[in-house]
């Protein structure tokens, strides 16, 4: 073992990623690299180890199922009918329209779990919406980035299936830790875009909508039609996955049978609609997937080197105790969230982290609450963040990059006090899963 090419591993992956190099591919030449002075030429049959056992994986399975679910929710247009619904009741508050689009995002977070289909969906709706009432720009951006990283935090998500199958903990039980800690962010997100255009109605104008005129029945029809199909999908998932009726590829599945359903029901389901979705489906498992197996590679060359010593010496020199490791694994992922997509991060420092923490006595599902709500905070921060690259790639050309990272500040401070309340209340974090039957 050589710890001093462990060391080398992360400038390496670094200088790569900054030179434009893919971060799949960026992780495997530095795997490849780095493995030689390990292994010399059996390097590539270890490797192939290392990608064999993450392909075989049966957990990750899941995975195509839930974005898939996303992309037909997505393209059927019940996240449209949802968005006016809820216009209907709040968007003459205050900045109702951004309360609208976060609720929205809240909901669609919950029911697909896919983080950037959630953010383009809400944006294509949002930003023109906002723009006609003529919304602070910062708002805008900062509302739609904030309501799209939910899909982090609230399940049922990705990368909560990725992370559990990693640290090997229940992903039933993850997904009942995050449930209050997402709840009270977004319950956050709401007090400060409603002070704010307490405070500032110029950012937030009252909307004025088409049903504003409309029978209080007709309303609550709308909105039934509107808000019950997505409920029930996530109930459907969730419910089967909490309730130890489904295992998590079998609650996906349930998930992507319901959203068909569903899109059917709502005459959005069209033979160019599901070729799309599953186009999208293809292009995102096999980012994720790709990333997932370059991830193995470096995390296993970098424990040969003596990459986890390292870092648990590290950790010890510093003091502080448990406190103190905990600052430092958080600290090195909200680092790594300025140049690293999510699915990198957890591949990376999971791993590495997750021995340290059952030595060291850190109850694993509340370090894990921890871990998730950072790289959501880190998936907002300029300068990498990928909310803004995503929000860039339909924003109009006269929403700036400075706009969007000045509109992101705030919910970034949301989102550390939230971090900050789950470390300091435990309970936030461990009071579901401990009450779920079969924990």
């Amino acid at each position: 073992m050589d710890a001093t090419v462990a060391a080398l591993m992360f400038p390496g992956l670094f200088l790569l990623i900054f030179l434009g190099i893919p971060i799949a591919f960026a992780l495997t030449i530095v795997s490849v690299f780095a493995g030689w002075f390990a292994f010399g030429p059996m390097v590539f049959q270890q490797l192939y180890g290392s990608v064999f056992s993450a392909a075989s994986h049966y957990v990750l399975s899941s995975i195509p199922l839930f974005v898939l679910m996303g992309a037909i929710l997505e393209k059927s247009g019940i996240a449209r009918n949802l968005f006016d619904a809820i216009q209907i009741w709040i968007g003459r508050l205050p900045g109702g329209l951004a309360l609208t689009t976060i609720a929205m995002a809240a909901i669609f977070a919950a029911a697909s779990g896919v983080v950037g289909a959630v953010e383009i969906m809400i944006g294509l709706m949002a930003i023109p919406a906002m723009r006609a009432y003529k919304y602070n720009n910062t708002l805008i951006t900062g509302t739609i980035c904030a309501g799209g990283s939910l899909g982090t935090i609230i399940p049922p998500t990705v990368i909560v299936v990725v992370y559990a199958a990693l640290a090997q903990l229940s992903i039933g039980a993850l997904f009942a830790a995050i449930i209050v800690p997402g709840l009270l962010m977004l319950s956050l997100f709401v007090l400060y875009i409603v002070g704010r255009c307490l405070l500032r109605p110029q950012d937030g104008p009252a909307a004025v909508t088409s049903g504003d005129d409309l029978p209080l029945s007709e309303k609550i029809g709308i909105t039934l039609k509107a808000l019950i199909p997505p409920l029930l999908l996530m109930f459907a998932v969730l419910g089967s996955l909490l309730g130890g009726i489904a295992s998590p590829t079998e609650a996906a599945a349930v998930g992507v049978a319901g959203a068909v359903v569903l899109a059917a029901i709502n005459g959005g389901i069209s033979f160019g609609a599901m070729v799309e979705s599953f186009s999208l489906t293809v292009r995102i498992t096999a980012m994720i997937l790709l990333i997932v197996a370059g991830g193995t590679m470096f995390t296993g060359i970098f424990a040969v080197n003596g990459g986890g010593d390292m870092v648990a010496d590290i950790a010890a020199g510093l003091g502080g105790g448990t406190t103190g490791v905990i600052l430092f694994f958080l600290g090195v992922t909200f680092l790594l969230g300025f140049v690293l997509d999510w699915t990198s991060i957890v591949l990376i420092c999971v791993p590495i982290f997750t021995p340290i923490v059952k030595q060291m006595g850190i109850d694993p599902i509340w370090f894990a609450t921890l871990v998730l709500v950072t790289i959501q905070t880190s998936y907002l921060t300029p300068p990498m963040a990928s909310s803004i690259f995503y929000l860039k790639s339909i924003a109009p050309k006269d929403i700036t990059y400075g706009q969007m990272c000045r509109g992101v500040l705030p919910f970034i401070a949301v989102q550390l006090l939230t971090l900050l309340l789950v470390a300091l209340f435990p309970a936030t974090a461990t009071w579901l899963p401990d009450r779920i039957v079969g924990f």
